[in-house]
């Protein structure tokens, strides 16, 4: 369970004693999410998840993070939405730590997304990016291509553990990509993290999304090549142009791609492949020992990014003529 900081039943009623959501019925680490500490709470009053905000995130991005869920929770878009205290604050602390309470969703993720996952994956995403419009604070995305040459460079040692050789292939990516980045590309609120695990389905229709705590202001193309990546690739590490077609006829089915953003989405789906390499090769050693979480693999970004290498143009056989 990605659980790292651990209450105790004083340090829960404490917190709950300045809410009116009822006294806690039920209280349990859950096992999604690897970045913070999560729990389900159920109250004399109903559900709710807390969450313990830890180290990768940073304490001053907290409020664009929680306000850009209660924009769109107010704007019609399903996510989960911040709590807030009897004095209207929802950005708490437990243990020296920020915490805050977020709204239950109901609905499942999908481990083997159908082709009619992936278009509701599209069709949700360009729902987001709508209802995002207007957002009036912004934060860069720290995670995006200026920062991953710096951020390999502390990381070459474990490339080639994971795979040797791997160094040489990952800094030649790199070099690529930093060439070849598009620029000017229509911007707003992203995800940045649209992955099968942090959307809900009910009866094989979207229901919600949630953990938008990498949400950034960026390229929206930029989310369609995450979720490219995250949906249509196969467990054989094919890469699936009927998924990928119908994920990108599902997003423009509400907001249509520019011819700028279609013609960039293989570099695009290429760099995104490497933020989540990046990332996971850091976590891969660096999760700490007491953390009841298991990081994610980094080879299989690494095989994703091989796909990419070999086929750039592939990604554009999936998006619809």
């Amino acid at each position: 369970m990605a659980v790292y900081t651990d209450i105790t039943d004083e340090e829960l009623a404490g917190l709950l004693a300045d809410f009116d959501i009822g006294q806690a019925t039920s209280f349990k680490g859950i096992a999604e999410g690897v970045e913070n500490s999560n729990f389900l709470l159920e109250t004399t009053k109903g559900r709710y998840f807390l969450t313990v905000y830890e180290k990768r995130v940073r304490e001053e991005d907290l409020p664009f993070f929680l306000g850009l869920m209660q924009w769109l929770e107010r704007h019609g878009f399903p996510s989960a939405a911040p709590i807030a205290d009897r004095n209207g604050e929802i950005l708490k602390r437990m243990r020296g730590k920020p915490c805050a309470l977020v709204s239950f969703l109901t609905g499942l993720s999908v481990r083997r997304p159908t082709v009619a996952h992936c278009r509701e994956a599209g069709e949700s995403l360009a729902r987001l990016h709508i209802a995002g419009d207007g957002f009036p604070m912004a934060r860069v995305n720290d995670l995006g291509q200026p920062y991953w040459a710096p951020m390999f460079a502390n990381l070459t040692g474990d490339a080639e553990k994971l795979k040797p050789g791997l160094s040489k292939v990952i800094a030649g990516d790199l070099e690529l990509l930093a060439r070849r980045w598009p620029r000017g590309l229509p911007e707003g609120v992203i995800h940045a993290d649209y992955f099968p695990d942090n959307v809900f389905f009910t009866a094989g229709r979207f229901a919600a999304a949630f953990d938008f705590y990498f949400a950034c202001t960026d390229a929206l193309a930029y989310d369609i090549a995450v979720a490219l990546n995250a949906w249509c690739f196969e467990p054989d590490g094919s890469f699936n142009i009927t998924a990928a077609r119908a994920l990108v006829g599902g997003y423009e089915s509400r907001r249509k791609l520019t011819d700028a953003e279609r013609a960039a989405l293989p570099v695009l789906a290429h760099g995104a492949a490497m933020r989540f390499f990046l990332t996971r090769l850091h976590d891969w050693h660096a999760t700490p020992a007491g953390a009841l979480v298991k990081p994610k693999d980094p080879l299989e970004y690494e095989r994703k990014l091989a796909v990419h290498r070999s086929s750039p143009d592939l990604v554009l056989f999936g998006t619809p003529a």
